[in-house]
């Protein structure tokens, strides 16, 4: 059974595959326009390089391989993220604001979700080199803007901020390996888990840690955190940006989840998640990371999103497919054979039907070109 696929790694058939091409010119035009440029890392790199800062995370996700040519180990990207900061850390070198944008496939060792595959179209968009909350509102709506240009209704997007469970970490005074279990309890929302962990603690930190799984909502929220969570300057500094977010971006579908810690070890500031409704898992991700570039040779600022396109095709609905032109094989009729360039220049597909060719199993042909007299014309086909 040579045909047989790895498990979660599938083919892209030719309508899906026409879909997913569409997505990613709309998406990188949306892109475009905006000022991003688009670069296109390599499959490969060593190891380290991948999984150095930034990366970290991805370890466990990555495929690694030994390099023919040196010897050295080498992974397959899991994500793109690491890459384009390289990008601008070490080739750029820019020193104002750098924006970047990408599409390429990815692979993973273990699919993200139950329903994902292990190898994501992954396109996205970074900013370099501003700090202020102004590039985290520019990236958020960059993400909804996406959403707009493939026609994906957007449901909501979720607002976080690892700063904030950091901070209580830190002014606990917690050992890596407290802080790691508390962080495993609090994205998986074990609430009596949460508090057995966190029952030795002393006040205010362990009301604080225990309260943040109850701040999710709307606006609102923020006001109750202001409420429930020591005035320390990390946590009052993270609360006013997301202040900030709301009230600079009112035709947004905002709402706020301060338990929502993915990638928390990658992340240090504002995290979000973009979900279109009747669908459970987060369809964009993205956040601050600043720093990811240090290994590099240049700490930046940085902030940015992706979204898996694979995923996005299959949840928007089919549309109709483009119609065809079938035209008679032109061999050594230069008239034909311009008639139909003349067609293709002007974006009409045209399949040219070879010698003994009964029927187009292509696309769909929903017209033919017929000579009637000297000339030739377009006309409909009929179906039976």
């Amino acid at each position: 059974m040579n045909w047989l696929l790895p498990e979660y790694i599938a083919d892209a058939l030719p309508a899906e595959a026409a879909r997913i091409e569409r997505l990613r010119r709309e998406v990188l035009d949306h892109f475009k326009v905006r000022g991003f440029e688009y670069v296109m890392p390599p499959m490969l790199e060593y190891l380290e390089s991948l999984l150095t800062g930034a990366g970290q995370d991805l370890n466990l996700r990555t495929f690694k391989l030994v390099d023919q040519l040196s010897g050295r180990t080498m992974g397959v990207r899991a994500d793109i993220t690491p890459q384009a900061a390289r990008i601008d850390a070490h080739l750029l070198n820019h020193q104002g604001v750098t924006r970047l944008c990408y599409c390429g496939s990815v692979l993973h060792t273990l699919p993200a979700t139950v329903s994902a595959g292990r190898e994501p179209v992954q396109i996205g968009a970074e900013l370099y080199g501003y700090a202020g909350i102004e590039a985290d509102l520019d990236i958020i709506r960059l993400l909804a803007g996406a959403f707009a240009a493939v026609r994906l209704p957007l449901g909501r997007i979720d607002l976080g901020h690892v700063g904030i469970f950091r901070a209580l970490a830190e002014a606990a005074g917690l050992p890596q390996e407290a802080e790691d279990n508390l962080l495993s309890l609090l994205q998986a929302k074990d609430v009596p888990g949460l508090s057995e962990a966190c029952s030795t603690l002393a006040s205010p930190w362990r009301e604080a840690l225990l309260v943040l799984p109850q701040l999710y909502g709307g606006v609102e929220t923020i006001t109750r955190a202001r409420s429930a969570l020591p005035e320390l300057p990390a946590i009052v500094a993270a609360l006013d940006g997301l202040q900030h977010i709301f009230a600079a971006a009112t035709e947004l579908p905002l709402s706020v989840d301060l338990a929502d810690l993915r990638g928390y070890h990658y992340h240090n500031g504002v995290v979000f998640a973009a979900y279109c409704p009747g669908y459970p898992a987060a369809i964009a991700l993205g956040g601050r990371y600043d720093g990811a570039g240090k290994t590099f040779g240049r700490a930046r600022p940085a902030t940015g999103f992706s979204m898996d396109l694979r995923e996005v095709a299959r949840l928007l609905p089919p549309s109709r497919p483009a119609g065809a032109i079938l035209a008679p094989h032109a061999g050594a009729d230069k008239a034909l054979a311009a008639h139909i360039a003349a067609l293709r220049a002007q974006g009409e597909i045209v399949v040219e039907q070879l010698p003994g060719e009964a029927a187009c199993e292509g696309p769909l042909c929903d017209r033919k070109l017929a000579c009637v007299g000297e000339h030739w014309i377009i006309e409909a086909i009929q179906e039976d």
